[in-house]
């Protein structure tokens, strides 16, 4: 006898789901509250192995590492970022191996190309990571790049990021937190999606300063968010206070909290008071549909630099000995 769409339904019980009193309920609603603060101290916990050790900060500030040439980098991936439509978070991971190498490994100091080629395979890597469409190695390369590398030198610098990161590339970001933040602090619901959404852009406009080095990825989340309450119309500001933040998560310190919070007020009302983030004039917004259609029209990595449909004058360079040698005395 064939069976009906009925019998195809699961016939376990359902009566004591339907007929759980309100009591329960609660009851199940706060266990798994304390579940998801435990799971997210742990988080916590995990994301020290995924950003540079303080004395990569230090180099900065000693003037050992170039400050003015890591935001130039920055700079270049976030109009990448934005020219092809890409997320967010690929921007940040973008960044995140950039630093992580640089925090383990010297690059030459040679007219500035060594750190270019990391930034493009960097970028690389994360939108491999992260998008759906990822444009060809050479299709990469816009926005103002000084250079342009071929793919087997892109692809071999790759291979050395990820040998020197410990292939770890699915990294704990600020962005990670967002959610559960703007929930703890607006626990309605109310006002959730302006406030991740204005935090996103908060991390990504301070992203190019070096000093936020100084502080690890929920600190730069929970800052984020109270800056994007500030924002928030009709929002009660009793409770937007960086020392109230200490409360969302075991593993919060108010005072690193309360330090990265005025850094990131200070610098986006330098922003507002002067001019656009430097290196970031006349950004191109493109939807991610049209992302498609670009990628789609562009030539392959294989074609020439003739062919090439933007009109920026680069150099066409082929680094793949220097990779190579770097790659063998990096072990």
């Amino acid at each position: 006898m064939p069976c009906s769409d009925y019998d195809l339904l699961c016939r376990e019980a359902t009566t004591g789901i339907l007929s759980q009193d309100s009591s329960e309920c609660s009851s199940n609603i706060d266990s798994l509250s304390a579940a998801e603060d435990e799971s997210l101290a742990g988080f916590i916990e995990e994301e020290n192995n995924f950003v540079p050790g303080f004395e990569y900060l230090a180099r900065f500030q000693s003037k050992s590492l170039d400050a003015n040439a890591r935001e130039e980098s920055v700079a270049w991936i976030l109009k990448v970022q934005e020219f092809y439509g890409f997320h967010p978070l690929t921007a940040y991971l973008s960044v995140n191996y950039m630093d992580r190498f640089l925090d383990s490994q010297r690059l030459p100091q040679t007219n500035g190309w060594p750190l270019q080629l990391l930034s493009v395979a960097c970028l690389s890597l994360a939108a491999k990571m992260e998008e759906p469409l990822v444009p060809s190695l050479l299709d990469l390369q816009v926005e103002g790049a000084k250079y342009i590398f071929q793919p087997r030198s892109i692809c071999r610098m790759e291979l050395l990021v990820l040998g020197v990161l410990d292939w770890r590339l699915k990294s704990v970001t600020p962005l990670s937190f967002l959610g559960y933040f703007a929930c703890k602090l607006d626990s309605t619901g109310t006002f959730n999606e302006f406030l991740i959404s204005r935090a996103t852009d908060i991390i990504l406009s301070t992203i190019q300063d070096s000093g936020f080095l100084a502080y690890r990825p929920s600190c730069i989340a929970a800052a984020a968010i109270l800056c994007s309450a500030n924002e928030t119309p009709n929002w009660s500001l009793t409770l937007v206070k960086p020392e109230h933040a200490e409360s969302w998560c075991k593993g919060l310190r108010k005072e690193k909290i309360k330090g990265c919070y005025q850094l990131m007020q200070e610098l986006m009302i330098d922003k507002n008071r002067s001019k656009p983030p430097k290196m970031l004039p006349d950004l191109r917004v493109t939807t991610r549909t049209r992302m498609r259609s670009n990628v789609s029209s562009l030539p392959s990595s294989s074609s020439s630099s003739s062919s090439f449909p933007f009109s920026y004058k680069r150099r066409k360079l082929d680094y793949s000995l220097w990779v190579d040698d770097d790659k063998g005395n990096s072990n």
